[in-house]
């Protein structure tokens, strides 16, 4: 699918309300489109891809299907699939077990908004990067309309009422808690974040799914932290 088009943010945000029923549609579509956007950097084949954070490995498995040495690490082993076992390492984003610039494209997709210190999970992700390599992250932000994920977009009205509300109307608990497993991450703090580092080049900044401009939301103070929905960082790590 040509990126950005209607036709490509249509088919993703159709397959993103099938996720929960079909996860497999839903995250193998996402992988594919993850893919492309690092291929547009340049080709996969042959290099080393770190994926961070991948759960059940559907990144890992397209990349690996594109010719890549990919691997997968996940803190989480309930998150881990069962074809995915044997060959994921579970261990800590802020403390990979890499040496340094191990790896071509260092790899997050929907991870940041999950851990609470976002510039330590950055610099361990550009640590493990060689020079000259790209570093793909992406998550959603606080403001965005999905920032509360299960239980957005309630959590404009706060996120206790929130997570109580979703709690009261499925009968069971959420995944996520504010301050334990998500966090609010905004738009422009990253950037600036980013753009004052020695260690990274900013290549792209971009809405990962909007259909049109991608680039000019995120440039927007205020606006951007509403409708950027989703940010995708491509990062070239420096000498």
């Amino acid at each position: 699918m040509k990126d950005p088009s209607f036709r490509r943010s249509a088919a993703l945000f159709r397959a993103f309300l099938r996720e929960q029923g079909d996860p497999a549609t839903a995250y193998t579509l996402l992988a594919r489109d993850a893919a492309d956007q690092v291929e547009r950097h340049g080709p996969l084949r042959d290099k080393v891809v770190v994926d961070i954070g991948g759960g059940d490995g559907y990144f890992t498995r397209e990349f690996r299907r594109r010719g890549a040495h990919s691997y997968l690490f996940e803190p989480d082993p309930a998150e881990i699939g069962p074809g995915q076992r044997a060959d994921t390492v579970v261990a800590d984003g802020y403390l990979l077990p890499l040496a340094d610039g191990a790896a071509d494209v260092c790899f997050s997709s929907n991870v940041l908004e999950h851990v609470a210190d976002p510039h330590t999970f950055l610099s361990e992700m550009a640590r493990v990067t060689r020079p000259g390599g790209l570093i793909y992250v992406s998550y959603t932000n606080w403001l965005s309309p999905w920032g509360g994920h299960e239980w957005a977009p309630w959590h404009y009205l706060g996120a206790e009422r929130a997570r109580s509300r979703y709690e009261r109307r499925t009968g069971g608990p959420a995944k996520h808690r504010l301050g334990e497993n998500l966090f609010k991450i905004g738009v422009g703090e990253t950037l600036s974040h980013v753009r004052s580092r020695s260690d990274v080049t900013v290549v792209s900044a971009r809405s990962r799914y909007w259909p049109v401009l991608p680039q000019l939301v995120p440039r927007i103070p205020v606006l951007r932290e509403f409708a950027t929905w989703n940010l995708l960082l491509i990062l070239r790590r420096c000498s």
